[in-house]
């Protein structure tokens, strides 16, 4: 299992790819599931990090695919 602090790279370098390579899939970020919490104070750990980062992934994993010139790095 992945650290916290692995996690949280991984998830700044998907965020940035989605940034950089599909600016218009930006809007999606911030209406994933994981992005709302349901309460004042919500616990980061680490499994609500990897669920974070697999919503990341398999965004760019169902998207990225249909655009030409798209290296899969991530």
């Amino acid at each position: 299992m992945k650290t916290e602090a692995e996690l949280n790279k991984n998830i700044v370098k998907m965020t940035m790819t989605i940034r950089n390579e599909f600016p218009e899939l930006m809007k999606f970020l911030g209406e994933m599931p994981q992005t709302i919490p349901d309460k004042g104070n919500p616990e980061i750990n680490i499994k609500i990090l990897q669920e974070y980062y697999d919503s990341l992934e398999d965004l760019l994993r169902k998207y990225a695919p249909n655009h030409n010139g798209f290296i899969n790095n991530f």
